[in-house]
């Protein structure tokens, strides 16, 4: 009798002790003004190299198809906390084309619809938490020009 409850203590500190599990996080991404192109996504926990993400070896990125409307997923994503960058590259450069050097000139989103005004967003308007639970994100797509 007295293994029974040795066994549910053993029990609950293997469970305690387990990796927390990964969850997905869903994107869809609206407003896109056109087709064209492609929309670069990237999804990092780094808050010194937001939004340019390229430099996190572990940051989620990917690159998928201009549409009306796009979904994006981002698989084994271990909980913590992460902001997400977009950029419509409408001519597929792999690059945020710019007027005279300052302007965007092509699409961009970010997590939160974080706001863009005179640079890109802050992390603290950007980030977010991602648990074990899948999750959605809603980003609409914004254009200055």
């Amino acid at each position: 009798m007295k293994r029974v409850p040795l066994l549910m203590v053993g029990g609950a500190l293997l469970a305690a002790s387990a990796p927390t599990s990964a969850g997905t996080v869903t994107i869809t991404v609206t407003d896109l003004r056109n087709t064209k192109g492609v929309v670069l996504a990237c999804m990092t926990t780094k808050e010194d190299i937001f939004p340019r993400c390229r430099r996190d070896p572990n940051s989620h990125r990917t690159k998928v198809k201009a549409a009306n409307t796009i979904t994006i997923r981002f698989e084994d994503v271990e909980p913590g906390e992460y902001a997400i960058a977009l950029l419509h590259d409408e001519n597929d450069d792999g690059k945020a084309n710019r007027v005279l050097g300052m302007a965007p000139k092509e699409g961009y989103g970010f997590s939160r619809d974080a706001p863009v005004r005179m640079s890109p967003p802050d992390w603290e308007d950007a980030v977010f938490s991602v648990g074990p639970a899948s999750q959605n994100v809603k980003i609409k797509m914004r254009y200055f020009l």
